[in-house]
């Protein structure tokens, strides 16, 4: 990946492993956008979108950018280290093909705009064509996620492990559907980084260490 030109860096992560928190502290780093799920919700919430109202607003002399600089402002002073489901909820599963298609639509937008970091949204299949895109996977053992999950969220170790287990199985499901391949397959990637004993600084710092080389 060469970043003196255009480029998206994708994370995609296992719940517990800080890859979210990684992708931010990235982009700070890089001086460019971070964009993840809580980001592509408002944009869909704003518009209640679909593929041809994307054209459509991208087609308005004024703006589909300069409304999504506006979103993005907004959202900018959240701080949500990861998203934690409840029971019922299907935290990276969408309905329909047309929504996945829509959240494809509004990535790639949003990185012809200009160079960033995506995490999740199955970003390494999403970008699988740009010409300047790295593709990073972060893991963690079963025990580094269930401490983490468990500490972030007050709750015991046991119950993180099953929410762990159940948001496994749903992701891992919404992207063998939508792209026809397993996350956990390192042919995905340029990069995969074990979190076990490291800082969320210091997993940003071995992708800029990375880059550079």
């Amino acid at each position: 990946m060469n970043k003196n030109e255009k480029f998206v860096i994708t994370i995609n992560r296992e719940l517990g492993s800080g890859g979210r928190t990684v992708g931010r502290l990235l982009a700070e780093k890089l001086g460019v956008p971070f964009y993840d799920k809580a980001v592509i919700k408002a944009l869909q919430e704003k518009y209640r979108i679909s593929p041809e109202e994307i054209e459509r607003l991208k087609g308005r002399k004024h703006g589909w950018w300069a409304d999504v600089e506006r979103i993005l402002k907004i959202d900018s002073g959240m701080s949500i280290d990861y998203y934690m489901p409840k029971k019922g909820d299907a935290p990276d599963l969408v309905t329909t093909d047309e929504m996945f298609k829509t959240e494809t639509l509004i990535l790639q937008d949003l990185a012809a705009e200009e160079s960033c970091v995506v995490a999740g949204r199955s970003g390494f299949h999403v970008f699988r064509q740009h010409p300047n895109h790295l593709s990073v996977l972060i893991q963690a053992s079963m025990e580094h996620r269930m401490e983490r999950v468990a500490r972030k969220q007050n709750i015991t170790e046991e119950e993180a492990r099953k929410t762990i287990e159940r948001v496994d199985k749903m992701r891992e499901n919404y992207v063998k559907k939508y792209t026809g391949t397993s996350r956990y397959d390192t042919r995905n990637y340029q990069l995969v980084i074990a979190a076990d004993g490291k800082t969320e600084e210091q997993m940003a710092d071995l992708i800029m260490q990375y880059i550079e080389d």
